[in-house]
């Protein structure tokens, strides 16, 4: 008897178990049912909430246009200023581009207003002698050769370089400019230069001023 009694009872407990198993795949199905339901539910509302309606995006559109408007007129007028500012700047250049070399010339100028000065005293002096006029001969001419030298210094700290003297050396069209031609003196002097009548001069390798040759035919 005793046996059947717990045979029932494992029979009985398999059933609840059983039972109560099922009870709980039903609830996760119900559970999981509902989830979807709601997810469904979430995607159609935010789907919903993604379509604006014709006044919001005509809105948007021109909230974009004025904001296109703004930023081509600062760009306008910032491209405004840098034009002005660049042809202000162009204009002092070109308005003061020797200003450095005036201000080292005036040196000379000065040179020049003491030798004047010099030379007037001389004039003005009565009845000199011999020797009171070489001295002022010697005088101009020493004051001269130094305003040459100062002038010469001066150049060339801008980049000024006299070009060569080329009396004897072929016609060079780089560096030559020819006013004429003469018979040359010597056979071996024919398309040479025979006389410089005018020097020429370089500016940082430039020719600014070609010299002027003579060339022996």
């Amino acid at each position: 008897m005793q046996g059947n009694e717990n045979t029932e009872n494992t029979e009985t407990q398999e059933t609840t178990a059983q039972e109560t198993t099922e009870h709980v795949e039903n609830k996760t199905e119900n559970i999981e049912e509902i989830e979807i339901v709601e997810s469904v539910a979430t995607e159609e509302t935010t789907t919903t909430k993604e379509i604006p309606t014709a006044e919001e995006l005509i809105a948007q559109l021109q909230r974009e246009v004025t904001d296109a408007k703004d930023k081509h007129l600062r760009l306008y007028a910032e491209f405004e200023n840098f034009r002005r500012r660049t042809a202000k700047e162009k204009l002092d250049l070109t308005q003061n581009a020797g200003e450095k070399v005036i201000v080292a010339m005036l040196t000379v100028l000065d040179d020049f207003e003491r030798a004047q000065k010099s030379l007037q005293k001389a004039q003005e002096r009565e009845n000199p002698t011999l020797e009171d006029t070489q001295k002022s001969l010697q005088s101009i001419n020493d004051g001269v050769q130094l305003i040459y030298n100062k002038l010469s210094r001066i150049l060339e700290q801008q980049g000024l370089k006299a070009i060569p003297n080329t009396i004897g050396t072929e016609f060079n069209i780089d560096l030559h400019e020819s006013i004429t031609q003469i018979p040359a003196p010597t056979e071996d002097m024919k398309g040479k230069v025979v006389d410089e009548v005018e020097k020429g001069y370089q500016l940082n390798e430039k020719v600014i001023r070609f010299a002027k040759v003579v060339i022996g035919g």
